[in-house]
C-alpha cells in the first residue's frame, strides 16, 4: 500500500492545477485551428502540442521541464532562449524567397516599411502601460507578424516575456485570415478594391544576384542589430539566386527549415507553463499584439491610399495589408480579398513585394530597438 500510495503521488494527477488543465485546453485549440481550419499548421500543431506537453506537472527531483536546467526540453528550448533558431529559419525564408516583385516596383518597399508603424506605436503604448523600455520594444515587435523576429529581439530584450510574445506572434500570424479582411474592407471603398495594377517588369538574374549582397549592407549600415537575421536572409536568397548552389539552397528552404520549425515550435509551446504563463502581463502583451497587428495591416492600407495621390498609375490599396511580415498569408489574404471584388483581379505577385519588404522592415526594425535599447 505505501507503493501504491507513493505511485499515487508522483503521478501529475496529484499536482494538476486548473491552470494546467486550460493551457491544456488551449493546446488543443490550437491544434483544432490547424487541423480544422488550416490556419497556419506548420506552427500551430508544434506549438498546440508543446503547450499539452509542457502543462503536464512534472515530478519533485525529476528535471523534465523546460525550466528544468539538464532537462532535454531544456536543451531544445536553448535554440530559442539564445536567438540561435530565428536566424536559422530566416535562412531557410531568404532560401525560398523571390524578391523580383519587389524589385520590378521599388515604391511598393514604402507599403513595407509603412506597415511597420504598428511595432513603433505599440511601443510607445507599452510604455504607457508600466512596460520598460526593453520589454516595450520586444512586446512592439509583435505588430510586424513576424513570430521569429519576435522571438530574436525578445531573447535579448526581455527573456522573461519570451513565451508570451512568441505565443502571441504566432496565434496573430496564424489569425491573418481572420484579422486583416475586415479592416482592410472598413479603410477602402468598392472602386478602389477594383483598382488593377500594371504587370510587373521582368528582373534580369544580375539584378537578383547583386541585391542581396547590396540590400545587406545598406540594411546593415543603418541597422548594425540586424545583422544576424538579415544576414542570412541575404544569404539564403543568395544562395538560391547564384544558381551555382541549388543543393545548399535547397536544403536550406526545405529539411532545415522544417527540422527548425519543429524543434521551435514544439519548445515554445513547451515554454507556456500555466504557473510562468498566465499572468496580468501576458494579457496585456495579447492585447498589445492584437492592437499592434491590427495597426500595421491600418498602416500599410492607408499609405497605399496617400501614395496614390501623386501616382498616375494607382496602387490597389489592398497591397497594403501585406505590408506585415506573415509571408505569404498576407499576401493571399490581399489576393482573396480582391478576387471576391473582382474574379479576374490578380494581386497576389503585387502583394508579395510590400510582404517581403514587411520581412525585411521588421527584422530592420527588431535591430534598431535592440541597438538603441541596450545602450
Amino acid at each position: 500500500m505505501n507503493y501504491f500510495l507513493n505511485f499515487l503521488s508522483t503521478t501529475a494527477f496529484a499536482t494538476m492545477a486548473w491552470e494546467n488543465l486550460l493551457m491544456i485546453v488551449i493546446g488543443i485549440v490550437f491544434i483544432t485551428l490547424a487541423i480544422r481550419k488550416d490556419y497556419e499548421p506548420l506552427l500551430l500543431v508544434p506549438i498546440g502540442f508543446g503547450m499539452i506537453v509542457g502543462n503536464i506537472p512534472s515530478v519533485a527531483g525529476m528535471a523534465l521541464s523546460v525550466y528544468d536546467e539538464g532537462s532535454v526540453l531544456s536543451m531544445i528550448y536553448f535554440g530559442v532562449s539564445q536567438g540561435l533558431f530565428p536566424p536559422l529559419i530566416f535562412l531557410g525564408i531568404g532560401a525560398m524567397t523571390d524578391f523580383s516583385t519587389m524589385l520590378s516596383n521599388p515604391k511598393l518597399v514604402l507599403l513595407g516599411a509603412a506597415a511597420q508603424v504598428g511595432i513603433f506605436l505599440t511601443f510607445i503604448g507599452a510604455l504607457y502601460l508600466g512596460f520598460n523600455p526593453a520589454e516595450s520594444g520586444a512586446i512592439g515587435i509583435i505588430g510586424g507578424a513576424d513570430g521569429p523576429t519576435a522571438i530574436f529581439l525578445s531573447a535579448k530584450l526581455a527573456p522573461h516575456l519570451l513565451g508570451s510574445i512568441a505565443i502571441a506572434a504566432y496565434s496573430y500570424m496564424a489569425l491573418v485570415p481572420v484579422i486583416q479582411p475586415p479592416i482592410m474592407k472598413l479603410l477602402t471603398t468598392r472602386e478602389e478594391r477594383l483598382i488593377r495594377m500594371k504587370a510587373p517588369r521582368t528582373v534580369s538574374q544580375r539584378e537578383k544576384i547583386i541585391f542581396p549582397i547590396v540590400g545587406f549592407l545598406i540594411a546593415c549600415l543603418i541597422a548594425p542589430g540586424a545583422i544576424v537575421l538579415v544576414g542570412m536572409l541575404f544569404f539564403g536568397n543568395l544562395l538560391k539566386e547564384s544558381c551555382v548552389t541549388e543543393r545548399l539552397a535547397n536544403t536550406a528552404r526545405n529539411a532545415m527549415i522544417d527540422i527548425v520549425t519543429i524543434l521551435l515550435g514544439f519548445s515554445v509551446g513547451a515554454s507556456t507553463q500555466a504557473q510562468t504563463f498566465l499572468t496580468p502581463q501576458s494579457l496585456l502583451i495579447f492585447g498589445l499584439g492584437a492592437l499592434s497587428f491590427c495597426i500595421a495591416t491600418a498602416g500599410g492600407v492607408l499609405f497605399a491610399k496617400f501614395m496614390n495621390l501623386f501616382l498616375k498609375d494607382k496602387i490597389n490599396p489592398l497591397v497594403g495589408a501585406a505590408g506585415v511580415s506573415a509571408v505569404p498569408d498576407s499576401a493571399r489574404v490581399v489576393q482573396m480579398v480582391g478576387m471576391k471584388e473582382d474574379p479576374q483581379n490578380f494581386l497576389l505577385m503585387h502583394a508579395m513585394a510590400p510582404n517581403v519588404a514587411g520581412v525585411l522592415g521588421s527584422a530592420i526594425a527588431a535591430g534598431i530597438l535592440w541597438s538603441v535599447l541596450v545602450l
